[in-house]
């Protein structure tokens, strides 16, 4: 007798389609697509990827290792999502100055909550609990005063039952920083490697590679920081074509009516993100971010209301760091990520 895995999978693929960053067209080609989750709230406010800040943040320092610096020594990081149906996932972050640049030590890691396990027949025989999970070294240095770069080698597991995978990814960037410090432009390739060995014997995959290119600019004279995000520069098309669209007939003409296909300015616009911080003060950060692709993506095509919008807000105490953020899907979900941020040295006496 065997077990019905099937409807397991597909449940878990669907999950994965909800929570990350991938494409329709492409669903299911690449190997572990959680590693496109977002996994702190800052970014999570901002369009779910933020990499253009440099500052004691160590979530961006894991995010884009070109930006960990001293400011982040001892710096220690929790961040949790919180979804429905008794999934979560999130981040344990930590950072240390050492002789010649600063470390970075990362857990992400996906709880999909319980599942039932039956035969093919639908007879209940227990339960199981996916788990995956990437743990993360990250190391940067600065090259001189404008210019810094730093990478982060990943180890990825994925426990789905009785099937598990193993994976190791790669993480490069390089980052510069104009002589006043309000302009910031870093280039970051994320994801590449392989996977060790399929689920069940299964073909390996590659991993969901992405090439990005960012900016951000603070205002000398107001409290306002631009940034734009370009994602996937190694893949032109990112629109969805439906393979079972055919030509129609116009009932009036009787002229046949193409397949509708992506205009170049549909295909360029996919590829940005754009965010805004407004920094009211050192304890109080608004944040905004929209997300092109995301919103074409998930939208309803009658309601597609705030879809591929995000919204964050950032507070600071006098030990710790609360950061909050909003994504929103569709009219059909959003998710809520939460993030706490301590120095440990500021709890000695």
């Amino acid at each position: 007798m065997r077990y019905d895995y099937t409807m397991k999978k597909i449940s878990l693929l669907l999950i994965c389609c909800v929570t990350s960053y991938t494409f329709a067209q492409i669903g299911g080609t690449y190997a572990f697509p959680f590693l496109n989750l977002t996994y702190n709230a800052r970014a999570a406010g901002l369009g779910n990827q933020f990499i253009t800040a440099k500052d004691n943040d160590i979530n961006i320092g894991i995010s884009n290792p070109s930006l960990l610096n001293k400011e982040m020594h001892k710096m220690i990081s929790i961040n949790q999502a919180f979804l429905a149906g008794g999934i979560n996932y999130g981040q344990l972050a930590y950072g240390k100055a050492i002789k010649k640049g600063v470390l970075g030590l990362s857990m992400r890691y996906i709880n999909y909550g319980e599942f039932k396990r039956t035969t093919i027949t639908g007879e209940e025989i227990g339960t199981f609990n996916p788990f995956e999970c990437v743990v993360g070294a990250s190391y940067g240095k600065q090259l001189n005063p404008r210019i810094s770069v730093g990478g982060t080698m990943n180890f990825i597991y994925s426990q789905l039952e009785a099937y598990s995978s193993f994976g190791l990814s790669l993480d490069l960037a390089g980052t510069y920083v104009s002589k006043d410090g309000n302009l910031l432009v870093t280039a970051m390739v994320k994801n590449a490697g392989v996977q060790l060995n399929g689920y069940d014997g299964q073909a390996r995959k590659p991993l969901p590679i992405d090439f990005q290119l960012g900016a951000s600019y603070k205002l000398a004279h107001a409290p306002f920081r631009f940034s734009i995000l370009t994602h996937h520069l190694n893949k032109w098309d990112l629109t969805y074509t439906d393979p079972n669209a055919k030509p129609t007939i116009d009932p009036l003409t009787g002229e046949t009516v193409p397949v509708a296909s992506s205009s170049f300015i549909e295909k360029l616009a996919n590829h940005f993100i754009f965010q805004a911080e407004i920094l009211m003060s050192k304890n109080l950060h608004v944040r905004a971010g929209f997300d092109y692709h995301r919103r074409q993506e998930l939208k309803l095509e009658q309601l597609p209301g705030l879809a591929g919008f995000t919204f964050g807000i950032g507070f600071k105490f006098k030990k710790i760091k609360i950061d909050y953020g909003l994504s929103v899907f569709s009219r059909a979900g959003y998710n809520n990520m939460l993030s706490l941020s301590s120095c440990i040295s500021d709890w000695k006496k």
